[in-house]
């Protein structure tokens, strides 16, 4: 189950273009998503969602916390947790009550949950290279292992 595939990415368009293939693998599940401040976590999100067929505005839920996205192929929560400073806060957003079996779960800074999320079905870590970035990305279940093979064979 320890499938991990690494891409090189030029720009944004790239990043953006990897979100939208990616998306043709994906069903509900989680979607961890790592990296620094910049390093391209919701360019990656915005292409998943146009991806699964939404045609509106993407933006970060930093202040926010969770955006929905009821209108996608499969529908979404994208999780901002960066602003959150104890892992109990989650409880109130409704962490517990998330559905991986209807919804696809798209968190940002999953570290900030400590052990709430270590059940996931695929690990994005946005790395930088240089002027460019890469993705890591890491199968965390049998599920994320066969949207990493659906994706490779894709590509």
């Amino acid at each position: 189950m320890a499938q991990t595939v690494l891409i090189e990415l030029v720009d944004e368009a790239a990043t953006t273009q990897l979100g939208m293939r990616l998306a043709q693998s994906l069903d509900p599940g989680m979607v961890l998503l790592r990296g620094e401040l910049g390093a391209g976590k919701t360019c990656i999100v915005r292409g998943i969602l146009r991806g699964l067929g939404h045609g509106g505005r993407v933006k970060s839920p930093t202040y926010t916390l969770v955006e929905p996205y009821p209108d996608a192929r499969i529908p979404v929560r994208h999780w901002d947790l960066y602003r959150i400073a104890d892992p109990d806060e989650l409880d109130a957003l409704g962490l517990r009550e998330y559905d991986a079996q209807r919804e696809l779960m798209l968190v940002e800074w999953p570290e900030r949950a400590a052990e709430r999320l270590r059940l996931f079905d695929l690990d994005i870590k946005m790395l930088y290279a240089g002027t460019a970035r890469s993705a890591e990305l890491r199968a965390g279940s049998e599920r994320g292992s066969s949207w990493l093979q659906n994706f490779s064979k894709e590509r």
